[in-house]
């Protein structure tokens, strides 16, 4: 008993309560509805957890800092939207979806100099970049909606990168899309904990000043974390567009959210120090099965957003309790 205890809390005990409340939850709406357990579902769950994972993947760098970004939701549409805008002006889709990436990786950029270098509040810092690339996102599209190629066109083959057309087993389609997320689960899992620039981000949100006296340079590590934040934002983008293909000017507030409250469901530190990407995939799944889920009991999406609050707040709480033990 002891050992399974013991084996428990060198796992984190939030990430096992959330890997367990993941399983309860999934097997609940199993139970509750006979059309829930069929394998489109399990695709739609898969589709609606592709931007929003793609997206924690890369705020967990900047949440494990002790800082936050509120603008991956809006860098995500503006990314694609610029790429959108030029595909249409003839661009070839490849080029357009690499300028997705890293119009991300611009915005993270700047929210990184403004943080670490300008010393700028990540609140405030990231805030303002929200507005600008929500603001942006509609002055370069005219407020216009854009249309990526559909999978029956020349250049439809990017869907593929995340659904495969309908087989036999998967009438839906394959979900390709687990494959790359969970291959980017596994290599910022051991950028984060087997890496120099992973332990140096760490160790910025356990004690930022202690690592400046030990002769790290935070002002980079930190910038870095945000740029991987804003990086995973462009991929996001492709995510969403290759699901959506219509993309609106007006949407992507509120899909920050979704990201950091799977990151804290999870089991990373709002104070920073602490965190697992492996956790955060976890919690982006718990709110991916909960949105698809709630419909199939009748129950509207935004009862999703009370459930989820209520979770976040738990976690929440249960990371505070855990930091005060420690302390004592």
């Amino acid at each position: 008993m002891n050992k399974l205890v013991n084996k428990i809390k060198s796992i984190g005990t939030q990430k096992v309560a959330a890997l367990l409340a993941l399983i309860v939850i999934y097997l609940f709406f199993c139970l509750m509805s006979p059309a829930f357990r069929t394998m489109s579902t399990l695709v739609s769950i898969f589709d609606s957890s592709y931007y929003i994972g793609f997206m924690a993947i890369g705020v967990t760098f900047v949440i494990v800092t002790g800082g936050i970004d509120l603008s991956i939701g809006t860098v995500l549409i503006c990314s694609a939207l610029t790429g959108g805008v030029l595909y249409e002006k003839g661009v070839p889709l490849w080029l357009c979806l690499i300028i997705i990436v890293l119009c991300g990786t611009f915005f993270g950029l700047c929210n990184g100099i403004m943080v670490a270098v300008m010393k700028l509040p990540a609140f405030i810092a990231t805030l303002g970049t929200m507005m600008v690339t929500r603001g942006l996102g509609s002055i370069i599209t005219k407020t216009k909606s854009i249309t990526f190629p559909l999978r029956t066109s020349t250049d439809g083959w990017y869907k593929s990168i995340f659904r495969t057309g309908s087989t036999e087993h998967f009438p839906s389609g394959f979900p390709t899309g687990i494959i790359l997320l969970l291959i980017c689960m596994i290599v910022m899992t051991i950028i984060l904990t087997k890496t120099k620039p992973g332990r140096y981000i760490l160790s910025l949100g356990s004690n930022k000043e202690a690592t400046r006296l030990s002769g790290v340079n935070i002002v980079k590590w930190e910038i870095l974390a945000y740029v991987i934040s804003g990086t995973f934002a462009g991929i996001a983008g492709i995510a969403y567009a290759a699901i959506n293909s219509t993309i609106m000017p007006s949407t992507g507030n509120g899909f920050e959210l979704e990201a950091i409250a799977g990151v804290v469901i999870g089991g990373t530190s709002l104070a920073g120090g602490v965190g697992t990407v492996i956790g955060t995939i976890i919690g982006v799944f718990i709110m991916c099965v909960l949105k698809t889920g709630l419909p199939f009991i009748d129950l509207q999406p935004h009862y999703q957003l009370l459930i989820t609050g209520i979770v976040l707040i738990i976690a929440v709480y249960l990371d505070v309790r855990n930091r005060k033990r420690k302390s004592c």
